[in-house]
């Protein structure tokens, strides 16, 4: 899927269709992961408007206004750039980041406070990302390159029947083992993803909530939510005003540009 195709979130999201013929449960969830890819070929371009909401074990609340966009490469790993708006202590925080298809990711920080760009080493993209659930690897596009799958059974989720997938990062330094995706049968629409840490415990789960499509091809959620199993803590990403196929070009995610933008 292309951030989200992450984040697509970062998005950071996969959705399924017909299936090629596939004798083992590797060539079967290949093919699942494969199929929604391609159902997100040809979007170009997007921009969306985001309300993060951070909360702690103890209940407590804070909330940060984010803005997105999203520009597709057509042979390789989308680039896209967040750029937080509000409260003030965050403002003008922007992360730049170029996925790529095999190999590691690059993703670059700008620290307003520090009035600089950092670059976020291929060893550091398990971290959280600016205080969230969600790690810096989480936020780029899930490229189909950047694991290896396993397709595990069929059950209902969401009233739907759906695919359950095991997927395994193929690239160094992820902080997961393996994840385990719910999809359903028709749409291939994401509905949970089980995230498994470096001791192949159950770190965090991830649900989509209130998709919606668009350009009559695309869907994509409302709503993202994490729990973190470990620490008691969540985030939620309310997703609102996609617009697709704005215009935007490569120019727009330079990484000479990044501390001035909008």
């Amino acid at each position: 899927m292309k951030f989200l195709k992450y984040m697509a979130a970062i998005g950071f999201i996969l959705f399924w269709g017909p299936l090629v013929s596939a004798e083992t449960p590797e060539e079967k969830g290949l093919a699942i992961a494969q199929e929604g890819d391609r159902r997100y070929d040809d979007f170009h371009d997007f921009t969306a408007q985001t309300i993060m909401t951070l909360k702690n074990k103890q209940g407590e609340t804070s909330v940060r206004y984010l803005r997105n966009k999203t520009f597709e490469i057509k042979d390789d790993g989308d680039k896209s750039l967040v750029i937080f708006d509000r409260p003030r202590d965050v403002k003008g925080t922007a992360l730049l980041n170029f996925t790529h298809r095999e190999g590691n990711d690059d993703q670059w920080l700008f620290l307003p406070a520090l009035k600089r760009v950092k670059r976020i080493s291929s060893s550091n993209k398990s971290g959280p990302f600016m205080g969230s659930e969600f790690a810096y690897e989480d936020i780029t596009s899930q490229e189909v390159e950047k694991y290896t799958y396993k397709w595990l059974r069929d059950e209902e989720c969401e009233g739907m029947p759906c695919f359950v997938v095991e997927r395994f990062p193929t690239y160094a330094n992820s902080g997961y083992t393996r994840q385990i995706v719910w999809s359903d049968q028709k749409e291939y629409r994401i509905w949970k993803i089980e995230y498994y840490d470096r001791k192949n415990s159950l770190l965090k789960t991830q649900t989509f909530h209130d998709y919606k499509k668009y350009l009559d091809k695309y869907w994509y959620a409302d709503e993202f939510r994490v729990v973190n199993h470990q620490t008691g803590k969540s985030t939620r990403l309310e997703w609102k005003d996609y617009k697709f196929q704005v215009g935007l070009t490569e120019k727009d995610f330079r990484k000479n540009s990044l501390k001035r933008a909008r």
